[in-house]
């Protein structure tokens, strides 16, 4: 709620139970690692829902995300919302809006979704490759889909995870799994490395400290033939691509799983979707938004530690079995499903300078993002040689 809302304004609360799928989730991580160890792992709690905004400073900023990079705004008959977070998301504005220029992007996007049906907005962005959509999208299909593949051949005592991942959802993902015994190696290409890397040195940390860092050049053969024995020899991948994009490099989910590598695919809407989509944007169109005439979205790029608790839960459950997974993850899907039911009957007020919530649980304090403290620094991009790792 300390992220929900006005600035100087009461918090608001968010539909559903984000935080409780959360919590849950957290739990199936730890029982699976005490049943994979025999000993219970230390795990961080639903905290972790605002840690990126304790490490940047974010706070409420409605109408705008905490970031300020997602803003929803008003069509014909309903609300369609936009992330501009990319150089290439900016560029591309003014063919949505079908504009020459717009030297005020938000007041373009405004302008053009007003007079346009929210079916018609959706499209368009959909059409041009653009993270948004129309808020209130209705679920697709399942949240987690499972396959399962062939009999797993390294069932290691300390299991192998690679990590294609980038930014907070599937990081967020391998920084549990690091935390319950894997030993993760990201994997970054030596010209595109983790976006993440640009952000607050602190979060990077945290998700990443205790992880292997191999960088390779996508387009010589022999790297990419070095990367295919990397994760022939896995216990599990991890990505968030859409799945052409792995299958350039020559890696096959379906084949690899059904060779008995584990496979977790993150993306926006599922494999067999081509949308795309950042945390914010995925959650708003979820319905994981609050307010009244204006949706205001709803904490921190929601749908990314949403989603990276589950995959986690998720990786650790497939780790246990004899037969390797490929499980498909629509962030949309999840969020749709976190958001439904309403938001509980609560007050909200100010007393000595703290927000509290009164409802029918008792009473609370609206707590500020508190981040926890990595226990060391992140590895270089490309600090351990591929061949190494072989």
């Amino acid at each position: 709620m300390a992220l929900t809302g006005f600035p100087g304004e009461p918090p608001l609360a968010a539909p559903g139970a984000p935080a409780l799928v959360v919590e849950r989730a957290l739990d199936r991580v730890a029982r699976a690692a005490a049943a994979r160890t025999g000993r219970p792992p230390v795990l961080p709690g639903v905290g972790l829902l605002g840690e990126r905004a304790a490490c940047t400073g974010f706070t409420r900023n409605a109408p705008f995300s905490c970031g300020g990079r997602f803003l929803a705004v008003p069509a014909r008959d309903g609300f369609v919302g936009l992330s501009l977070a990319r150089p290439d998301d900016i560029a591309l504005l003014p063919a949505l809006v079908e504009r020459g220029e717009c030297p005020d992007p938000w007041a373009a996007l405004a302008e053009w979704a007003r007079a346009l049906p929210v079916r018609v907005a959706d499209e368009r962005v959909a059409l041009l490759g653009l993270p948004g959509g129309a808020l209130g999208s209705a679920a697709t299909r399942e949240p987690v889909r499972r396959t399962v593949g062939g009999r797993r051949i390294r069932l290691r005592e300390r299991p192998r995870v690679i990590d294609f991942s980038a930014l907070w959802a599937g990081p967020l993902c391998t920084h549990l799994l690091t935390g319950i015994g894997a030993e993760v190696i990201k994997v970054e290409s030596r010209t595109r490395p983790d976006g993440a890397r640009t952000g607050p040195a602190g979060f990077y940390d945290l998700l990443h400290h205790g992880q292997y860092s191999v960088a390779v050049d996508f387009d010589d053969p022999a790297d990419r033939d070095r990367l295919a024995r990397l994760v022939a020899g896995a216990d599990l991948v991890v990505e968030a691509s859409r799945p052409r994009a792995l299958r350039r490099l020559g890696l096959d989910a379906e084949g690899l799983v059904a060779a008995g590598v584990s496979w977790l695919s993150i993306t926006a809407r599922g494999r067999a979707s081509d949308r795309v989509g950042f945390g914010d944007d995925i959650a708003a169109c979820a319905g994981l938004h609050a307010g009244g005439h204006t949706p205001v979205p709803c904490g921190d790029a929601l749908a990314d530690p949403l989603t990276g608790a589950v995959a986690a839960a998720e990786a650790a459950e497939a780790l246990l079995d004899e037969c390797a997974r490929l499980i498909d993850i629509s962030m949309h899907d999840l969020a749709v499903r976190s958001a439904s039911g309403p938001v509980p009957a609560h007050t909200v007020s100010l007393r000595d300078e703290q927000w509290w919530v009164d409802c029918e649980a008792g009473t609370f304090p609206v707590a500020a993002p508190a981040p926890r403290d990595a226990p060391g620094p992140a590895p270089d991009s490309g600090a351990h040689p591929l061949e190494s790792l072989l």
